[in-house]
C-alpha cells in the first residue's frame, strides 16, 4: 500500500486480465493473434512496474524481446496456414487442412514449417526450451503478478495454444514428435535449475517451466485431456506458493527492509515456522501438491501424464519419473530451508566481505541503521556460548565500534536483539511476523482449491 503505482498496478491487472478473457474466448486465428500480442504487453508493462529499478527494466526488455522472436514465427505460421486453408476460421481450417493432408494435395515440407512456426510463438510465451531465458527475470515484478503471469495465465497461454490448434499437429507426426521432445528437454532442464536457485521466487519460476514441460510432453503424446487437466491443477498449487513467497518477503521485509536481495534469499531464512504458521501450513500443502503426493492437486494431473507418458516412450517415462523425483527434491528444499532449523539473517556474513555486518533498512527503501562492523576475528560460536552478563559486558566494551541513530537505551535494544527476550520495540522488528489478513485469505482460498481441485478428473460414471 505504500507504493507509488498502487492505481496503475491495478490497471495493469485489469488489462492482463481482459486480454486473457479474448485469448481463451476467440475462434479465430486473427482474435487469438491481437490478444496474444496484448498479453505480451501486458506482461511487459507488469514485469517493469517498478521501471526506476534497472533489473526490472531490464527483466522486462529481456521478456519483452524474447517473445517477439516467439510472436513473429505465430505471425508468420497464421500466413502460412491462411494460405494453405483460405480461412482463419478454427472449425474450416482444421477440416480442410486435414482434408489437403489425406489427399496429398498440399507439400508435407510446406505444412510442417507452418504448423512448426505456430509452435514457436507456443514457445516463447510458455518458457520452453530454448527461449525459456526470460522467465527467471520475469521475478522482478510484484508478488501477485507473478503468480498471475508464472500460474496461472501467461505462461498457459502457450499450452492453451497448442491444445487448441491439436487438429493441425495431430496429422503431422514429425511435430507431435518434435512438441514431445522439447517438453522432456524443458521438464529435465527447469528442474535442475530449480535445485541450484538461492532467491525463492527464481527457483519457483524455475518449477514452473519445469511443469509446463510436463503440459508440453502431455500435448506431444496426444494426451490433450491430462495436459489440460494439469494446467487446472498446476494454476492452483503454484499460486498458492507463490502468494505464500509473497507472505514470506513481507516477513521479512520487516528485518531487512526492502532490499529483494535479501528478503528474497533463502539462505538468510529458517525458523520461520514458529513466527508465519499459516503461511507455513499454506506453503506445505502446496509444496506436497507439486510433489504429487495424494489426495492433493497434481497428484492426479502429473500421475496421467506419467502414466500416458509411458505407453508414448519408455526412454521419455523414465525421465519424467525421474524429474517427478527431482520435483520432490527441490520443492522440499526451498521448503526448509525456508521454514525450518533457525532465522539466519542475523547471523549470516551475506556480504561476501572478511567483516561480518548487520543490515536493517527501513521499509521506505532509506538506511535507518548504519552497518555494525564486528571484529573479524569474533566468531559466531563465541557469541552463542557467552551467558547474558558476559554477551551484555562485550557489548558495552565495545560501545564505540557501533554507530547507530536510535532512539531509547542502546543496550536494551542489543539485549533485545541477542538475548531475545524485549518484545515490546516497535521501532524495530527483530523478527518476521504473520502477514495482515489481506494477504492470508487468498492464502487460504488457494488452499482449498488445492486440496479439492483434482477430484474434477475422477471419471465416476
Amino acid at each position: 500500500s505504500h507504493d507509488q503505482g498502487y492505481l496503475r498496478f491495478f490497471a495493469y491487472m485489469s488489462f492482463f486480465n481482459t486480454s486473457m478473457l479474448g485469448l481463451v474466448t476467440s475462434s479465430n486465428l486473427i482474435q487469438i493473434y491481437i490478444f496474444w500480442e496484448l498479453v505480451g504487453m501486458c506482461s511487459y508493462l507488469l514485469i517493469g512496474f517498478w521501471f526506476t529499478r534497472p533489473t526490472a527494466a531490464n527483466a522486462c526488455q529481456k521478456a519483452f524481446v524474447t517473445n517477439r522472436v516467439g510472436d513473429f514465427g505465430l505471425l508468420l505460421g497464421i500466413l502460412g496456414i491462411y494460405w494453405i486453408t483460405g480461412s482463419f476460421e478454427f472449425r474450416d481450417l482444421f477440416e480442410i487442412f486435414n482434408n489437403l493432408i489425406k489427399n496429398n494435395e498440399i507439400h508435407l515440407l510446406f505444412c510442417i514449417l507452418c504448423t512448426f512456426l505456430l509452435f514457436a510463438g507456443a514457445v516463447a510465451k510458455s518458457a520452453q526450451f530454448p527461449l525459456h531465458v526470460w522467465l527467471p527475470d520475469a521475478m522482478e515484478g510484484p508478488t501477485p503478478i507473478s503468480a498471475l503471469i508464472h500460474a496461472a495465465t501467461m505462461v498457459a497461454a502457450g499450452i492453451f495454444l497448442v491444445a487448441r490448434l491439436l487438429p493441425l499437429f495431430v496429422v503431422i507426426p514429425y511435430i507431435m514428435n518434435g512438441i514431445s521432445f522439447i517438453g522432456i528437454i524443458t521438464v529435465l532442464l527447469g528442474a535442475t535449475l530449480a535445485l541450484a536457485q538461492k532467491d525463492i521466487k527464481r527457483s519457483l519460476a524455475y518449477s514452473t517451466m519445469s511443469q509446463l514441460g510436463y503440459m508440453m510432453l502431455a500435448l506431444g503424446i496426444g494426451s490433450y485431456q491430462a495436459a489440460l487437466f494439469h494446467l487446472i491443477t498446476h494454476a492452483y498449487s503454484k499460486a498458492l506458493l507463490f502468494l505464500g513467497s509473497g507472505s514470506v518477503i513481507h516477513s521479512m521485509e520487516a528485518i531487512v527492509g526492502y532490499s529483494p536481495d535479501k528478503s528474497q534469499n533463502m539462505v538468510l531464512m529458517g525458523g520461520l515456522t514458529k513466527h508465519v504458521p499459516i503461511t507455513k501450513t499454506a506453503f506445505l500443502i502446496g509444496t506436497l501438491s507439486l510433489c504429487g503426493i495424494p489426495p492433493l492437486a497434481c497428484f492426479w494431473s502429473k500421475d496421467e501424464i506419467l502414466n500416458d507418458s509411458w505407453l508414448y516412450s519408455p526412454i521419455f517415462a523414465i525421465i519424467a519419473y525421474f524429474t517427478a523425483g527431482l520435483t520432490a527434491f527441490y520443492m522440499f528444499r526451498i521448503y526448509l530451508l525456508t521454514f525450518e532449523g533457525h532465522l539466519n539473517i542475523f547471523f549470516k556474513n551475506y556480504s561476501g566481505k572478511k567483516s561480518s555486518s548487520l543490515y536493517s533498512i527501513s521499509l521506505w527503501g532509506k538506511e535507518g541503521l548504519k552497518t555494525m562492523n564486528i571484529n573479524k576475528n569474533f566468531g559466531l560460536l563465541t557469541l552463542l556460548t557467552m551467558n547474558n552478563k558476559e554477551r551484555s559486558s562485550f557489548f558495552s566494551k565495545t560501545k564505540n565500534l557501533y554507530k547507530m541513530k536510535i532512539d531509547g537505551n542502546v543496550k536494551k535494544m542489543i539485549r533485545s536483539f541477542i538475548t531475545i527476550t524485549d518484545f515490546d520495540n516497535k521501532n524495530i522488528s527483530s523478527y518476521p511476523h504473520e502477514s495482515d489478513n489481506t494477504m492470508l485469505f487468498p492464502l487460504i482460498v488457494l488452499i482449498l482449491f488445492t486440496s479439492f481441485i483434482g477430484f474434477i478428473g475422477i471419471p465416476f460414471n
